[in-house]
């Protein structure tokens, strides 16, 4: 996965990922389950980040920011199962550090306001 600085670009790209990772998996009972938890989880890291930056005000800017930082958190604990589950595939790895990234930096632009 291709580093952006552009986290609007880079929080789509990561739900984009998450989502073909998903399809590639064997469809197993627990990876169709995490893998749903996955995708909605991921793809509301990107749709609360692109709310926080239409904000009506700054509680509004952090408190979507919290959404976002809580959901990249819980995409890591769906990729942390997926891995148990797929014995350390490398996509798996490089998407549950992703997560971790994300939620640093939407960590550190809360921190900051």
């Amino acid at each position: 996965m291709e580093r952006k600085f552009d986290l609007e670009e880079r929080t789509f790209q990561f739900a984009g990922s998450c989502r073909v990772l998903i399809k590639d998996l064997k469809p197993t009972l627990a990876n169709i389950e995490d893998g749903k938890q996955l995708i909605r989880s991921s793809g509301s890291v990107g749709a609360n980040y692109i709310e926080a930056n239409e904000k009506l005000g700054n509680k509004d800017f952090i408190f979507r920011l919290k959404i976002a930082r809580k959901e990249a958190k819980e995409s890591g604990y769906w990729l942390r199962l997926l891995k148990v589950s797929n014995h350390e595939n490398e996509e798996i790895i490089t998407l549950l550090k992703e997560s971790e990234e994300l939620r640093k930096i939407i960590s550190s632009i809360i921190n900051k306001f």
